[in-house]
């Protein structure tokens, strides 16, 4: 069973609460899929610095205080740092010894019965056209090491909040910002393949793949758009940022 948010947490969520409700309308759904008897792992695409905070607000306002993996970057800056350590977020240590730090945080925390959300991609999505692109293994390993299901999430709207890499929101009119919440990810096949060993990089491409074509799949119903044949590969274009 989850534990209970601090009383830091709770009473920062209220302020966030209200802001998110004076400049977004809901369109909502899924919340039925989100497990309440053990710890998950939440997953969704990444258009805007704005997706933290819409996807936050939907799975707090669902029972389910979300806790993130972020960029260590971001726990030294002033003021944000220690909101970020207050709300019991998890600091990623890219390229360097640190990095393994974050996936086994985040293991305690689902072993807790606490839930984890995360943005395989790692960053903001490089497709000119916002479609989910490759992702990063970190949330198909931790899902294969402790059998925590993976909930995907779509998202749409967070990018006319606030533009992909831009610093000013447009908060007037109210955005309307839409978020499913689909059932578990299938990843019994990679986790039959593992079998209480450790997951070779072919399966944890393969599992990470589909869970990126799964949210794919939900984006597009929400757009009503057919996605690119194949997800945009930022490392095979050097692309990086």
């Amino acid at each position: 069973m989850a534990t209970e948010p601090s009383a830091f947490y709770r009473r920062g969520a209220k302020p966030l609460q209200a802001l998110m409700a004076s400049v977004t309308r809901k369109d909502w759904h899924g919340a039925e899929n989100l497990p309440k008897d053990r710890g998950f792992i939440a997953v969704s695409n990444h258009m805007s610095y704005a997706d933290p905070i819409t996807l936050a607000h939907f799975l707090y306002n669902n029972g389910h205080p979300p806790r993130f993996l972020a960029k260590s970057s971001l726990f030294e800056a002033r003021g944000i740092g220690w909101l970020l350590r207050g709300f019991d977020q998890i600091p990623v240590y890219r390229g360097t010894s640190r990095a393994k730090e974050a996936i086994d945080q985040g293991v305690e925390v689902l072993k807790r019965g606490d839930m984890i959300a995360m943005f395989p991609e790692g960053t903001l999505t490089r497709d000119p056209d916002l479609w989910p692109m490759t992702a990063r293994t970190g949330v198909a390993r931790m899902a294969l090491d402790t059998g925590a299901p993976v909930i995907p999430i779509a998202q749409w709207g967070a990018q006319n909040l606030l533009a992909r890499y831009g610093k000013m929101p447009k908060v007037i009119p109210p955005k309307s910002i839409t978020v499913v919440a689909g059932p578990p990810v299938d990843l019994d096949e990679f986790r039959a393949r593992v079998a209480g060993g450790k997951p070779d990089t072919e399966t944890l491409r393969a599992a990470t793949d589909r869970i990126m074509a799964t949210l794919t799949s939900m984006v597009a119903d929400i757009r009503g758009e057919t996605p690119p044949d194949h997800p945009y590969d930022m490392h095979a274009r050097g692309d990086g940022r």
